[in-house]
């Protein structure tokens, strides 16, 4: 069984959004080393990230383009979505998302509100509502909306907007989940907790790192890998009965 796994995407499309480095990244690589032979990595100013990520799917066999789009912007989110309408998906993985900064409710203005928002659920919904038309047509899909441990807890100092962003993602995965699901198309998203990747050594310190590993019972911070390989057990017939999700990666840190 094993054996027929290792290529089980082997004549699919893929997006994955926000792919030039950390979650994205390990994704896009995961999926194109199970047989996926297209992957479309959207990214924003990393290009340099967005380059290594598709010379990584392409020495794993796949197909891959690459479509710039800053979506924390209603502009970048309309061409990204006017991209991906010209072409056939039948994977999508809504990773693209940052916390942008860290504010407190006086100081969050309109425009960084709009900003965390944008980026962090607008772009999800107006993404797969460009997708979902080819997955209809074809009778199957997949969507896998990436939230946060954040959307359990309401994330840390100033990031209250960035949790409420997460929240709304996980609300949409478990609506979408039931509208799409009589059409064939499953929906579910991934939480992580606190990831030993470039998000976290941009708005955590190393203290709190290493409380956050203090308190998981697991003893260590999660690696993008940790993360990547569950969406992609999404993404695959093994999870052929799992609708409206949003599975936990964590380390226990919320167990029971």
């Amino acid at each position: 069984m094993l054996g027929d796994m290792s290529r089980e995407f082997e004549g699919k499309t893929a997006v994955v959004t926000g792919a030039s480095r950390g979650i994205g990244a390990a994704t896009a690589v995961a999926l194109a080393r199970r047989g996926a032979s297209r992957l479309l990595l959207h990214y924003n100013s990393y290009r340099q990230g967005a380059e290594r990520t598709l010379a990584a799917v392409r020495a794993a066999g796949s197909e891959g383009e690459l479509l710039p789009a800053d979506l924390s912007t209603r502009e970048g989110i309309h061409a990204l979505a006017e991209a991906l309408r010209e072409r056939d998906a039948d994977i999508l993985v809504n990773n693209a998302g940052s916390l942008v900064r860290r504010a407190g409710l006086l100081e969050f203005t309109e425009e960084l509100f709009d900003t965390v928002m944008d980026l962090n659920f607008r772009s999800a919904w107006f993404v797969a509502q460009a997708v979902v038309p080819g997955m209809l047509r074809k009778g199957s899909g997949v969507i896998v909306n990436v939230s946060s441990i954040a959307a359990r807890n309401g994330g840390g100092p100033g990031a209250t907007v960035y949790a409420a962003a997460k929240a709304a993602l996980s609300a949409m995965t478990k609506g979408l989940a039931r509208e799409l699901a009589p059409k064939g198309i499953r929906v579910n998203a991934v939480s992580p907790g606190t990831v030993d990747n470039d998000f976290h050594r941009r708005f955590s310190t190393r203290e709190v790192l290493e409380q956050v590993v203090h308190m998981t019972p697991a003893g260590r911070l999660s690696t993008n890998e940790d993360v990547a390989d569950v969406i992609v057990f999404l993404c695959s017939d093994a999870a052929r009965y799992i609708h409206g999700q949003t599975i936990e990666v964590n380390g226990g840190l919320l167990a029971p």
